[in-house]
């Protein structure tokens, strides 16, 4: 049996809402050729197979590393925004090491880094138009991390991908993991690379442990906003760089995550999350772009492993 796979419906005062168990033939979602990992359990491996991609590869992480995996850890994919905590790390690694503030002034005025990270600037998707006060409203901003590429650059007189690499993927032994374009989208990496981050945000040994706490803490509690494919919240908490669980619904992580979960998704079909009361992580990647199926099949997915004593 598949825990908490639901179907998708449009209704109006949201995009897509959950509403009737989706059936092992349902169409819309049989597609892709079974794992054979034998380490997954039969729920995960027929999730998994129900993945519309070419290449799929998922891995639970725990503290001291990967609990099981599916799939080749080793396949490079565009992570599309999966990009903005590893960039939000690169500020983490700049404000430990004294070349940034949170509180420094960044973007539109009246913003500051901690905005920028935390998608409350008041800047728009795409173009750095003011849309709203800092701090009132929460906007998803590309540019916003757009702008704290540039303010890292300025600030430790390194390329954002060269520091990037340098100070978080060298340490981590993330040697698949590269920036090649937008700080917003522009990074490739592995299962594998991923796994080491998600363990380092679940027991830091790079950072100090109270960054790590400050990044996953609700930045400018209380504001509201659009999640991007999940329609309007309210509240919409974020951490630093990170989307925060919380009580949101629908939403693209399980229904037994914790509220304190926290991570990313990407556009073009990736994903990871870090859930602190569980201390597990959960990294799927795939090269089939997000869509309806994602709110379907990823918090099937997320439950199976929350249910499932780290779901493999």
């Amino acid at each position: 049996m598949i825990p908490s796979a639901y179907r998708l419906v449009e209704v109006t005062s949201e995009p897509w809402a959950y509403d009737a168990p989706v059936q092992p033939t349902d169409p819309g979602l049989s597609l892709g050729a079974p794992p054979t990992d034998p380490a997954a359990s039969v729920a995960t491996v027929e999730l998994i197979s129900r993945w519309p991609a070419d290449h799929v590869a998922v891995a639970a992480v725990g503290p001291e590393g990967i609990l099981a995996s599916s799939g080749d850890l080793h396949h490079r994919f565009a992570l599309a925004s999966v990009t903005k905590p590893l960039v939000a790390a690169a500020v983490w690694m700049a404000c430990e090491e004294g070349a940034i503030q949170l509180d420094d002034a960044a973007g539109p005025p009246g913003a500051t880094v901690r905005h920028l990270l935390a998608h409350a600037a008041g800047l728009g998707p795409d173009e750095p138009f003011r849309l709203a006060e800092p701090g009132t409203r929460r906007i998803y901003s590309n540019c916003g991390f757009e702008l704290l590429g540039e303010l890292l650059e300025q600030r430790t007189g390194m390329p954002m991908a060269s520091y990037l690499r340098r100070g978080i993927c060298e340490p981590l032994g993330m040697s698949a993991t590269s920036l090649d374009g937008s700080p917003a989208s522009g990074a490739t990496s592995t299962v594998a690379d991923l796994a080491a981050f998600a363990q380092e945000l679940l027991r830091p040994r790079l950072f100090d442990p109270s960054t790590i706490a400050e990044v996953r803490t609700e930045q400018f509690v209380g504001i509201g906003g659009a999640l991007p494919g999940f329609g309007s919240h309210q509240p919409n908490p974020w951490g630093l760089g990170v989307e925060i669980r919380g009580q949101k619904s629908p939403h693209w992580t399980g229904r037994t995550n914790s509220p304190a979960t926290f991570g990313h998704f990407g556009r073009s079909g990736t994903f990871v999350w870090i859930d602190p009361e569980r201390s597990v992580a959960l990294i799927g990647l795939g090269d089939h772009d997000f869509g309806p199926w994602a709110g379907v099949l990823w918090p099937a997915l997320s439950d199976v492993v929350t249910d499932e004593l780290g779901g493999f």
